[in-house]
């Protein structure tokens, strides 16, 4: 097992834990506090609005993108607060990934009656990056 995959473990174990005591219905904010004081409580460190800076080459822009989380800089995780979570979303998440060099993500909608139709998890494939580049040359 990864070192991500343990800590995704933990992940999901505080998120169904906070979904639990919480329930659905609160503002967005309230579940990522919450959930960054949990998985705080596990000793994990914890970087909030962490900014996503755009490399493009050797250019390094500074304008704005935040993912919610960063676990232990391996696992990023956005909450969400809607009806479902969007294609638009699940890009976004890929891109985050990209940006970070992280491994893996989680979209996290509290806003569900049962957690477990509100989680999704990305992973990154590099590799898949290399291989569209070169099927577009």
């Amino acid at each position: 097992m990864t070192i991500e995959n343990r800590i995704s473990d933990l992940i999901l174990q505080t998120a169904f834990h906070v979904h639990k005591t919480l329930g659905p219905g609160l503002v967005r904010s309230a579940y990522l506090q919450c959930l960054t004081y949990e998985i705080r409580q596990l000793g994990l460190e914890v970087d909030s609005h962490k900014e996503m800076p755009l490399v493009y080459g050797d250019l390094k822009i500074n304008i704005g993108y935040t993912v919610d989380m960063m676990v232990e800089k391996r696992v990023l995780i956005q909450v969400k607060h809607g009806e479902n979570i969007s294609d638009l979303d699940m890009a976004k998440m890929k891109t985050y990934l990209k940006l970070s060099g992280c491994k893996m993500g989680f979209l996290i909608n509290f806003n569900v009656r049962t957690l477990n139709s509100g989680i999704r998890r990305v992973i990154s494939h590099p590799q898949s990056y290399t291989d569209e580049m070169k099927t577009a040359i």
